[in-house]
């Protein structure tokens, strides 16, 4: 009996073997939580020709979008383990969302990580009439005005909101938080000066600020955003610690095949070391991490740190999904 058992192990490794070499033999489905269009998406598209030239077969991307994004992580973290449906999102769409919503799928127990994709940082923007001039009398004017000045949101449980929660917990103030179905309307509402402030992503409101309609304060990173060197890091506005960056990156179903995790990350590293498509996603505000955080073995660790570290501020701040 144990060499029947043994030998059906073999054959069993074998099989798994045999189909991580042949992969991929049909077309790869990249789910993206969000809809069409969208950032996310666009960068998306901007690789798929170095995609399929590096997997040899063609690339569909599926928008699902949907409570939040985690209809669209559900359906990979539901998939076949086989490397053919693959999820690529946001720090919001997939670290946040698994503690602000209550989600069907544990995002540190049912994936595989895949690799680290592009990102942009958060800022702190305002109305362009708001008193204050810098970071620094910003958060003197929240702390006189407790609780007054208001925030706009995408969604009551975004990145947004959880950027808000974040600075207010690190500086000690508060702020009212004003939901929005979208980044596109919660803009509009700044612009027009019916909203204080807002922590966005910065690439939303890049021109919005350029063309001097609303005002930034400080960059959530460590280092200046390069498409807007003339704004501060938080560190040199007078908030340092509230870092907030909006990563991106490609997760494959739980008990996938390494072999099957290593050809899609050297596909999408691949991708990124295009010159052609790094200035794309260049002209888009995106940062390409350095090599040695493109690994596979390295975004495990970052993802890590990132689901202990955001999943004890969402929990404190009792943020939740209405």
């Amino acid at each position: 009996m144990r060499r029947v058992f043994v030998a059906a192990l073999a054959v069993v490794a074998s099989a798994v073997s045999a189909n991580a070499q042949g992969f991929p033999t049909k077309p790869v489905t990249v789910v993206i939580p969000l809809a069409a269009g969208g950032a996310v998406d666009t960068m998306v598209r901007t690789m798929l020709d170095s995609l399929r030239t590096s997997l040899g077969q063609p690339i569909l991307v599926e928008n699902m979008g949907g409570a939040g994004g985690t209809t669209g992580v559900n359906r990979v973290a539901k998939a076949a383990p086989d490397g053919y449906t693959i999820s690529v999102g946001t720090w919001g769409t997939h670290v946040v969302n698994a503690f602000v919503y209550s989600p069907p799928y544990d995002l540190a127990k049912d994936f595989e990580p895949v690799a680290l994709l592009p990102s942009v940082p958060h800022w702190f923007i305002a109305r362009k009439n708001l008193p204050p001039t810098d970071m620094k009398g910003l958060i003197a004017y929240m702390k006189e005005n407790d609780g007054k000045v208001t925030a706009a949101s995408v969604g009551a449980g975004g990145s947004s909101a959880v950027c808000a929660y974040y600075l207010g917990k690190l500086t000690g103030t508060k702020t009212t938080l004003v939901p929005y179905r979208g980044g596109a309307p919660a803009l509009q509402d700044i612009v027009a000066g019916n909203v204080d402030t807002m922590c966005d992503l910065a690439a939303n409101s890049l021109s919005q600020v350029k063309a001097g309609n609303i005002k930034a304060y400080a960059v959530t990173a460590k280092k200046r955003w390069f498409a807007a060197p003339e704004v501060p890091t938080v560190y040199e506005a007078g908030a340092p610690g509230v870092e907030v960056t909006n990563w991106l990156a490609a997760y494959a179903p739980k008990d996938t095949p390494k072999d099957i995790v290593d050809k899609l990350n050297a596909a999408f590293r691949t991708a990124m070391a295009d010159p052609a498509v790094a200035k794309r996603i260049a002209d888009m505000g995106l940062e390409i991490p350095p090599p040695e955080q493109q690994t596979q073995a390295a975004f495990a660790v970052y993802l890590k740190a990132e689901l202990e570290k955001w999943g004890a501020v969402v929990r404190e701040s009792g943020i939740k999904s209405q």
